[in-house]
């Protein structure tokens, strides 16, 4: 169940949220276990009923960490060229980089793949047991704020994609066979999958909140207190406090917006957009195979897929690889010129998009996680081998630089500018 909730009015009572799209303070009315909050004006999703037993997400979250471990300690991979066998892990890849003198890479692969996945589940398991305990500890909002901080870079699902077109070109090589990672790795996804559905961060945080787990005693939104209603960017708790003071749930710093949301878009755009051209031109990898290959680039390798027939995968691979990136970077300009032009056309549907763009970022890191399986296992000397190439660090500096790129946009900006500030402006 989905709806919109009516706009607040003076004098504000709690609940009252501010929305993060648009800017616009809705007070919430009871929401049952299972509906949702959205607002009015964008129809971005505020809050969903109050979290029930938090028996399911726990052992969801503690299954998870156990296929982790079956995942990082099995094998992933094992290829056989005439009676030579190469096996590889998930994290094989990260070696290779550093291996082939691409030590950012091999960074951005653990990082991504076997640290935030690590570290959000062991956060969530302390929240949840921590939930559980007749006193939650006081220092529980602490953990939460960082499984939400690191929420954008967990890329498990992402890699089992990259996984899969990685599968499809070695199937051509060599014989493959998937290891016991492989399929830990795709319990792995599903079971996160599922934790995310079952858990939205507005539920934790109220959790945490009836229980005292907060960074300062809590008074309701729009009592008593020195300074404007601002809303956390992390919690989304709506308080009266001067710019710059902690937030009372969960101590983050409490700004009207974003602070240089414009200046640092711009920068992160452009540095985008330079290293694009050469994300494309460059080899992203070069195959040798029996004294035969060349070198690939991301185009090329979509070519390669259609040839063969595998027009799934070309799409997939175009997909993320091409179109993705260049549609956040167009949105991006798009969202930051409205803002400048102060356009008032298409606000709903440009809040919307900052919601796809935001959401869709990390998926270009296919290409890069193609690379890194596929130079983990394919180590055979003279007769075959695959190595990194420039285009490859050009293109994951891409997909880095718009992730923050979004994450530094705020979206309320725009409806500032058309002069429709919502109820939350200072």
């Amino acid at each position: 169940m989905t709806g919109a909730v009516s706009s607040a009015a003076a004098p504000l009572v709690r609940p009252v949220l501010e929305c993060d799209g648009c800017g616009e303070r809705v007070r919430l009315p009871p929401i049952g276990p299972r509906a949702e909050a959205c607002c009015p004006r964008c129809d971005t999703l505020l809050h969903r009923g109050r979290l029930g037993s938090p028996d399911a997400p726990l052992a969801l979250a503690l299954g998870g960490l156990a296929l982790y471990a079956v995942t990082m300690a099995a094998p992933f991979l094992s290829l056989n060229l005439l009676g030579q066998v190469r096996v590889s892990g998930v994290e094989s890849g990260a070696g290779a980089f550093v291996q082939q003198g691409y030590p950012l890479l091999s960074v951005l692969v653990v990082f991504t793949l076997v640290f935030v996945p690590f570290a959000r589940l062991l956060l969530l398991l302390t929240v949840l047991l921590g939930l559980r305990m007749r006193q939650a500890p006081r220092w529980l909002f602490r953990p939460f704020g960082w499984h939400e901080w690191l929420g954008g870079w967990a890329m498990v699902e992402v890699f089992l994609f990259g996984a899969l077109v990685s599968y499809t070109r070695l199937r051509d090589l060599a014989q493959v066979e998937l290891g016991p990672a492989a399929y830990g790795l795709a319990a792995l996804a599903f079971t996160l999958v599922a934790v995310n559905a079952l858990l939205h961060p507005s539920q934790i945080w109220e959790a945490l909140e009836r229980q005292g787990a907060t960074a300062a005693p809590l008074s309701g939104a729009g009592e008593a207190a020195e300074g404007p209603l601002l809303s956390c960017e992390r919690c989304r708790r709506l308080s009266a406090a001067a710019p710059g003071s902690p937030c009372p749930r969960c101590a983050a710093r409490l700004h009207p917006r974003k602070p240089n949301s414009l200046a640092r878009t711009w920068a992160l755009v452009v540095a985008a957009l330079i290293l694009y051209v050469p994300a494309n031109a460059y080899p992203v990898m070069v195959i040798v195979s029996f004294g035969r290959g060349g070198p690939h680039t991301i185009l090329g390798g979509v070519k390669e897929f259609v040839q063969t027939g595998f027009w799934p995968l070309a799409l997939i691979v175009f997909l993320a690889s091409v179109a993705v990136p260049m549609l956040k970077l167009l949105g991006l300009v798009v969202m930051l010129l409205g803002v400048h032009r102060r356009s008032a056309a298409g606000l709903r549907a440009r809040t919307r998009l900052y919601h796809v763009v935001e959401a869709i970022g990390r998926w270009s890191m296919i290409d890069v996680f193609v690379v890194s399986v596929l130079i983990a296992v394919v180590r055979f000397g003279n007769l075959a081998s695959i190595n990194a190439q420039i285009g490859a660090t050009c293109f994951a500096a891409v997909v880095v630089l718009t992730i923050l790129a979004a994450q530094a946009f705020d979206p309320r900006l725009m409806w500032d500018a058309a002069g429709r500030p919502g109820g939350g402006r200072a």
